[in-house]
């Protein structure tokens, strides 16, 4: 397979289905994180690769999907250790954006996004700790979603901070996320709810500029009962800045080991952000995740079983390549006071990518209470196939 777009680390690497099932017939990209028996992960980073085995046997996400009927054809490009949310790469260069060739494409799964976008794969799965899923899917133009945490299996997932790690999934269609959340997602006997309440965070909401609002408000004018309101009382960065601490100690905890022995060649913005994560205070870890935990219960009883929270997935379209460090930091601070919300609850998320008139894509996220994976998924589905009828898709 010819790999004009950068997508992936090994695109020749053939695992055919284990079994018939609900992926019969179509192709998957896997984010070159994930253990795939017999094969050496280099998780974004030449040291990493030197210094790690290759994986006795596949991870629980790559055997579902094998049972299911999937084909793997490649493994993909990511940040080096899932640690960014850019998709540039010092050491193996940068996934192409398909849908903007002279913008970034996200990360840290950016080569599962450029190889979904790019028609390579019909679907791909990467991680999403910080919004690794969820960015690269609005950079790119296509869906994205996060599971609730810990309802799908991440073990053989090489961890970044594994109280935010999930196995996410990305695709051209509402259908296949759905198809794919059927196979990772284990059987709920919860019924299905109607959802009859969309809350828009009034801050995140602010970030857009007024095309952008306005291309996005149009498709939220599609709901039922809509209420603008504000989640959090001191502002959505005082909960990024939650999320970063505890998303620093569990990384150093998780990393700090090897990286004191091994010193690996990180590239600029990696290598400050791990240098970041050794300051921080383990005995902090405590009271935060309190404060954590009532950010949880608050917005749980939000929500409900009948409400979904409505946001931009990121502040805008992808940003230009090769902007300096500091730009790329400021709009990374911006994008994770909008991931961040997921992140610290642990609730599904789902995008749906838009078109701006000039092309460039921008996504519209909704997040559901806990456990409501599948009845997210579903909801998603009907909701783009209404907005096709109403042709705002």
């Amino acid at each position: 397979m010819t790999d004009r777009w950068n997508a992936f680390v090994k695109n020749d690497l053939h695992i055919k289905p284990e079994r018939s099932g609900i992926l019969d017939g179509l192709t998957c990209g896997v984010k070159d994180v994930i253990s795939i028996k017999g094969y050496q992960n280099t998780a974004g980073n030449p040291d990493w690769l030197r210094t790690h085995e290759p994986a006795a046997e596949n991870a629980p996400v790559i055997k579902q999907l094998l049972e299911q009927g999937a084909e793997i054809t490649g493994t993909t490009h990511t940040d080096e250790l899932m640690f960014s949310l850019n998709g540039e790469n010092f050491h193996y260069g940068t996934p192409v954006n398909p849908k903007a060739p002279d913008r970034i494409p996200g990360g840290s799964s950016s080569g599962s996004a450029v190889a979904v976008a790019a028609g390579l794969v019909d679907f791909a799965v990467g991680t999403d700790t910080g919004g690794s899923v969820r960015i690269p899917s609005s950079y790119c133009g296509i869906f994205g979603f996060r599971p609730t945490h810990g309802v799908v299996n991440i073990e053989g997932v090489i961890p970044l901070a594994k109280s935010f790690d999930t196995v996410g999934w990305m695709a051209r269609e509402a259908d296949l996320l759905l198809k794919v959340g059927e196979t990772l997602i284990p059987p709920s006997s919860s019924e299905e709810q109607k959802y009859t309440h969309f809350y828009l965070e009034k801050e995140a909401w602010s970030f857009l500029e007024d095309e952008t609002k306005q291309i996005l408000l149009k498709v939220v004018s599609e709901l039922e009962e809509k209420h603008f309101l504000k989640i959090t009382e001191d502002g959505l960065s005082e909960w990024a800045n939650l999320f970063r601490t505890i998303q620093g100690i569990e990384i150093w905890k998780e990393h700090g080991e090897w990286i004191e022995q091994v010193k690996p060649n990180f590239g600029p913005g990696i290598a400050e952000r791990f240098l970041w994560t050794s300051t921080l205070i383990q005995d902090e870890l405590e009271p935060k995740m309190e404060a954590r935990m009532k950010i949880k219960e608050k917005l749980s009883e939000l929500l409900k079983d009948n409400g979904l929270l409505v946001i931009p997935t990121a502040p805008g379209e992808a940003p230009l390549k090769n902007l300096s460090m500091e730009k790329m930091e400021q709009y990374r601070s911006r994008a994770m006071q909008l991931t961040c919300i997921a992140g610290l609850t642990g609730f599904p998320q789902i995008t749906i990518p838009f078109v701006k008139e000039d092309g460039l894509p921008i996504g519209l996220s909704f997040i559901a209470n806990e456990f409501q994976d599948i009845n997210l998924l579903e909801w998603a589905n009907q909701f783009v196939t209404s907005l096709r009828e109403a042709h705002l898709i």
